[in-house]
């Protein structure tokens, strides 16, 4: 992650215009769920992380972290003294973020088993179940005080939950329930296969196996979420593992995030159709693979408008049809 290029009170108003741009960009693109952007976070792990005591995400150390999936080591988080939090993190941006839009406002944190697998413990020397049920107490808090301050949705960023399969059975979907409990807003976690950068582009080039939410999806069927967000557009995924989330409401990617090339609303249009044949029109909830922080500006706008003009396209053909209206991106 790039250091801020400005600090101090510089650097807090051009977050601050940042974040009204970003909102604005999604509301103008047709949008009804919007986030701040994320843009107050130099990533989305050591965002959090860096609000916390005991952490350094300055000082790094390598590790295997993702399973070696995307290189043998990467850089991470090292955690040198005892990991508290001392008050609210993303709370002051929430607030923000709420004062700035009338639309349903969704706020992101890393979840448990993701924030574990990209830390080094230099510390505690425990074992990733235990370091991860006291990272989702942590989480547990910070995620109650944003549903209170106006947060209509908290989703949890999972990417983990599609590589380490049997951790999910065992204790991720524990460390996941124990992040949301007792939390007033929707519960959602976000299952992707990675932003669209150019190491995670290459390991989906050469990938053959798209089997992963066959195995976490009935798990996630079973638990508290209320919605699911799920990589559609550009893996190899079988829609019919759709089905598998039973009662759940499915957010699902039909923008690919790893290309400059802006899709139509026709070709938005025609992923939408296919998830319909798996999933009810008011659980299907259209939205982008993952974050689009690769991208440019311009495609980024490109692409929320056709993400909003292919659901208008399905929304108008079902009711036409007199079928349940597609739920709005």
């Amino acid at each position: 992650s790039a250091p801020w290029r400005l600090a101090g009170q510089e650097l807090s108003d051009a977050q601050d215009d940042a974040v009204r741009l970003a909102m604005l960009d999604q509301e103008q693109a047709g949008l009804k769920t919007v986030t701040d952007g994320e843009v107050r976070r130099r990533h989305y792990i050591w965002g959090f992380l860096d609000g916390l005591t005991g952490i350094d995400t300055e000082n790094l150390a390598k590790a295997r972290s993702r399973g070696g999936r995307y290189a043998e080591t990467t850089e991470v988080a090292r955690i040198v003294g005892p990991v508290e939090r001392k008050g609210p993190v993303l709370l002051e941006a929430c607030q923000f973020a709420r004062a700035a839009t009338s639309q349903r406002l969704k706020v992101t944190m890393p979840g448990a088993m993701t924030i574990v697998d990209s830390v080094a413990d230099e510390y505690y020397g425990v074992d990733r179940k235990t370091l991860a049920m006291k990272f989702a107490a942590i989480l547990n808090a910070e995620a109650r005080e944003l549903a209170a301050a106006g947060a209509d949705v908290i989703q949890f960023d999972e990417p983990c939950f599609n590589i380490y399969l049997d951790e999910v059975e065992a204790w991720g979907i524990e460390a996941l329930e124990a992040c949301l409990e007792g939390v007033s807003a929707r519960h959602a976690v976000h299952i992707c296969y990675g932003y669209g950068t150019p190491t995670v582009l290459a390991w989906k080039k050469q990938n053959t196996d798209w089997g992963h939410y066959g195995v976490t999806f009935p798990l996630l069927a079973k638990s508290s979420v209320n919605q699911v967000s799920v990589e559609c557009a550009a893996s190899g995924v079988d829609l019919a593992v759709l089905r598998e989330l039973a009662e759940k409401d499915v957010m699902f990617g039909a923008i690919d995030v790893g290309t400059e090339e802006v899709e139509t609303a026709d070709m938005v249009a025609g992923r939408l159709r296919r998830a319909l044949q798996y999933v009810p029109a008011e659980r299907l909830f259209p939205c982008t693979d993952c974050g689009l922080v690769p991208r440019s500006r311009e495609a980024s706008q490109g692409k929320m408008r056709a993400l909003a003009e292919g659901a208008a396209i399905v929304r108008a053909e079902l009711t036409s049809t007199k079928r349940r209206e597609l739920a709005v991106p």
